[in-house]
């Protein structure tokens, strides 16, 4: 009788224990990240009077500087971030999680273009350095660097 018993059982744990061990097939799905305009940018071109406006989001609590772009799939090329630290000092950025190729670029405290990192890749997590001390860094997506003509000596302002 407990033999009989033990032989019913042992299906019935077999199985409790396969539906328990079943796989969660849930997909965990990052939340879009979409930009909030904050403030406007403009470049102005050091050899002559030409300009480039764009919308930015500011990155100036420690958490959004160091969340900057990441988790984006896409920003529009007149929209950038900008990154605003409380001093001028060389520079580190890096793309981790970051889905979009993008220029970065270095500014002074006097609010002039150090220097700039074009073609950052996507999820690259290889130091990009200032070279040269600053005090804000933009993201624009890659390639604007050239298209813009921007150089070192370029200045910017905002609000």
């Amino acid at each position: 009788m407990l033999l009989k018993r033990f032989y019913l059982l042992v299906p019935l744990v077999i199985v409790m224990a396969l539906s328990a061990c079943k796989n969660d097939t849930k997909a965990i799905k990052q939340t879009e990240v979409s930009f909030k305009k904050e403030g406007e940018l403009t470049i102005y071109k050091a050899a002559d009077s030409t300009t480039t406006t764009l919308d930015i989001e500011i990155a100036d609590t420690e958490f959004d500087r160091e969340t900057g772009l990441m988790y984006r799939s896409s920003m529009e090329d007149k929209q950038g971030m900008l990154f605003v630290f409380d001093n001028e000092q060389p520079r580190y950025f890096y793309m981790k999680n970051t889905q979009i190729p993008l220029d970065i670029i270095y500014i002074g405290a006097n609010k002039k273009i150090v220097s700039f990192q074009k073609n950052a890749k996507p999820f690259d997590e290889s130091s990009l350095p200032s070279n040269k001390p600053a005090q804000y860094v933009l993201e624009v997506n890659a390639g604007l660097v050239d298209s813009w003509n921007v150089r070192v000596g370029d200045s910017i302002a905002f609000r």
